[in-house]
C-alpha cells in the first residue's frame, strides 16, 4: 500500500534546494525547504528559539515573539510576548490574530497601566470581535471567511509572572529543575478545548443542554456539531452567529437547525504564576508536536542539548516520528511538497523561551532586549498559488 502511495507522490517530490533555497540571516531566520527556523535570539527574560515547519499548501500556523514595551508608553510596563496561532480552514484567521493580538494587548496594558489577565481576555475578545467586522463585511462577496478560524496561545512573561491564555489545543509547557533529583520536570501549563477531552465534552453538554448532538463522534472522532474537534477559538463564526450559518455558506458547513447561542466561543482559559529561579524554558508549540512527543520527552529534548537551535530540533524530530509511523525514510519526507505533506503531518510551530533568573526577577521598567520576530514560512508568488476556497489577504484589517 505505501509503496503505491508514494508512485503516486513521486511527482510532487524535488530536491528541497530546488525551489525554497536557504535564505537570509538569522537575524530575520532562515528557510531550508519547508523549514523556517530561528536558532537563537535574546528576549527581555533570556535567550529564545523559534521553528516551523509548513505541511499546508498555504501556511496556516503563525506566531510572534515580542521582547520590549508591553504597552505604548515608555514607561512599560517592560516584558516578553509569545503567540502561536493554529489556523484552520485556511490561514486568514491566523494571519489575523497574528497582526491584531499584540496591538490590543498594548492597548489594553496602556489603559491600566500594568499588566494582568484582565488585559490579555480583553486583547483577545477584541481580536475575534476584529475578526467577526471582517467576515461581516466580506459576507456578500467571500461568505467561507465565517468557517475559518484558528487556535490562540498566548505566554506573557512580565514582573517575574508568567501569564498563559489559552484557546483551541495549542500547548505550553514548563520545563522545571529538581533539585532534589537534578531533573527537569515538565509542567503542563496550557488547559485545552479538545472535544476528545472527557472534560471539555461535558463543559458543551452543560452549556447545550437542549441538545444532545452538540458533540457527536464521527469517523471515531469526536467533533462539535460533527464538524470541528475544538471548542474555543478566534473565528469559526459560523458556529457563533446565526447570521453566518446559511447560505450561500457552503452547504456543509451549514447547520439543520439554527444557533440559538454561540456554540464556541473565543474566551481563554487564563493562569498566573510567579516564576521560580528553579524555571528553566518554557516549550510553547501548535498541536503538531504534541501529537508526537508527550511534555516530558520534548522537555527532555530541548533539556539534554544545547539552546542554540532547540525549537528546530524538536520539529526534526517530530518530523521523523512522522516519517517513521508511515514507514517511511525522513529524507524521503523532505522530499514532499507543500499541500501534499498535509497527508503526513500538520504544519508544526515552535518556540523555546528559557529563561534567565537575574532577568525575570528585575522591575519590568529596567530597560532589556528589544526583539520582534515572526515565525515564516515559504513565500510563494501570488501567480503560483494554488486556487482555494477562500482567497489570501495578508494584511486584513
Amino acid at each position: 500500500m505505501l509503496s503505491v502511495l508514494m508512485n503516486l507522490l513521486r511527482a510532487c517530490w524535488r530536491p528541497s534546494s530546488d525551489r525554497y533555497v536557504h535564505s537570509g540571516g538569522d537575524s530575520v531566520g532562515r528557510q531550508e525547504g519547508l523549514l523556517w527556523y530561528k536558532d537563537t535570539g535574546q528576549h527581555w527574560n533570556g535567550d529564545f528559539s523559534m521553528a516551523v515547519v509548513q505541511a499546508n499548501n498555504l501556511l496556516e500556523d503563525q506566531s510572534q515573539l515580542e521582547s520590549g514595551s508591553l504597552s505604548n508608553y515608555e514607561a512599560g510596563p517592560y516584558g516578553t510576548f509569545i503567540g502561536v496561532y493554529d489556523g484552520h480552514g485556511g490561514p486568514e484567521t491566523a494571519r489575523f490574530v497574528n497582526d491584531h493580538l499584540f496591538r490590543h494587548l498594548k492597548r489594553f496594558a496602556s489603559e491600566q497601566k500594568s499588566m494582568s489577565a484582565d488585559v490579555i481576555r480583553k486583547a483577545f475578545l477584541a481580536t475575534e470581535e476584529g475578526f467577526l467586522s471582517v467576515v461581516s463585511r466580506r459576507w456578500s462577496t467571500n461568505p467561507q471567511f465565517a468557517a475559518v478560524g484558528s487556535c490562540c496561545l498566548a505566554g506573557v512573561i512580565c514582573d517575574g509572572t508568567l501569564y498563559i491564555a489559552n484557546a483551541g489545543d495549542s500547548r505550553a509547557v514548563l520545563g522545571r529543575l529538581d533539585k532534589a533529583t537534578g531533573e527537569v520536570m515538565a509542567i503542563q501549563l496550557s488547559a485545552e478545548h479538545n472535544v476528545s477531552i472527557e472534560s471539555v465534552r461535558q463543559e458543551l453538554h452543560a452549556l447545550h443542554p437542549e441538545d444532545p448532538h452538540v458533540v457527536v463522534l464521527k469517523h471515531n472522532v469526536w467533533r462539535v456539531k460533527g464538524l470541528i474537534q475544538i471548542s474555543r477559538s478566534i473565528g469559526d463564526v459560523y458556529l457563533k452567529k446565526a447570521e453566518f450559518n446559511r447560505e450561500p455558506l457552503f452547504a456543509k458547513f451549514r447547520l439543520r437547525d439554527p444557533i440559538r447561542r454561540p456554540i464556541l466561543t473565543a474566551e481563554p482559559a487564563i493562569s498566573v504564576q510567579p516564576l521560580q529561579p528553579h524555571d528553566q524554558f518554557l516549550i510553547f508549540a501548535s498541536d503538531g508536536l504534541w501529537e508526537h512527543f508527550t511534555n516530558q520527552e520534548a522537555v527532555d529534548m530541548v533539556q539534554k542539548h544545547q539552546r542554540n537551535g532547540s525549537a528546530k530540533r524538536l520539529v526534526k524530530a517530530a518530523l521523523q516520528e512522522a516519517a517513521k509511523k508511515r514507514e517511511m525514510r525522513y529524507s524521503d519526507l523532505k522530499k514532499i511538497d507543500r499541500g501534499v505533506r498535509r497527508h503526513f503531518h500538520d504544519d508544526i510551530t515552535v518556540v523555546v523561551v528559557f529563561l534567565d533568573s537575574n532577568l525575570v526577577s528585575r522591575a519590568s521598567s529596567t530597560k532589556g532586549a528589544t526583539m520582534s520576530v515572526r515565525g515564516g514560512g515559504v513565500t510563494i508568488p501570488s501567480n503560483t498559488l494554488a486556487p482555494c476556497a477562500t482567497p489570501v489577504e495578508v494584511g486584513i484589517t
